[in-house]
């Protein structure tokens, strides 16, 4: 098993600038069975535990109707992340893949994402299965899943273009 912060062989790891935040407002905390990276599944799944996700004042509001959604995209700050390895091997072999090209938790904006499946709401606090995170990390944003989500608005002229000119890189 590999140990929480251990740099791989073949991994590359730089002297990342301070982390600033960029204004982002917690929204909520999300409660889960795992304490440990190494207790935490690779990807949720939606036949796992149901984790909670409170949303806090004044931002309860917010859920208003969204018990229409079967499924939810649920964005979180994973808190307790590295944010220095470029090159990583998640499979401990020595091949090597760039953190853009994974969906680990190592990464320069730690920003999580899942795809939960919505069990019931009651208040604040939303029912989930499908989560991946640690017990406590805090909560950026909820949306439908967009497979689901008609918009509500009235369409635009992006809404119909098919292809569109990409300006030359200078």
């Amino acid at each position: 098993m590999v140990r929480e912060n251990e740099v791989r062989e073949n991994e590359v790891m730089v002297e990342a600038p301070p982390p600033v935040d960029a204004g982002l407002v917690f929204i909520g905390r999300i409660e889960t069975p795992w304490n440990s990276r190494m207790e935490t599944p690779r990807q949720g799944r939606h036949d796992g535990p149901v984790c909670i996700i409170e949303v806090f004042e004044p931002w309860v509001a917010a859920l208003q109707g969204i018990e229409r959604f079967e499924r939810l995209e649920i964005l979180y700050w994973l808190d307790r992340s590295r944010r220095d390895l470029v090159l990583q091997s998640p499979a401990s072999n020595g091949k090597i893949h760039g953190t853009f090209s994974l969906r680990s938790p190592v990464r320069p904006n730690p920003i999580g994402t899942s795809i939960v499946v919505l069990e019931k709401v009651e208040g604040a606090r939303l029912y989930v299965k499908g989560l991946d995170c640690l017990d406590g990390t805090p909560l950026i944003d909820i949306k439908p899943d967009r497979c689901l989500f008609t918009p509500i608005a009235p369409p635009q002229k992006g809404d119909f273009e098919t292809s569109h000119n990409v300006p030359a890189k200078r």
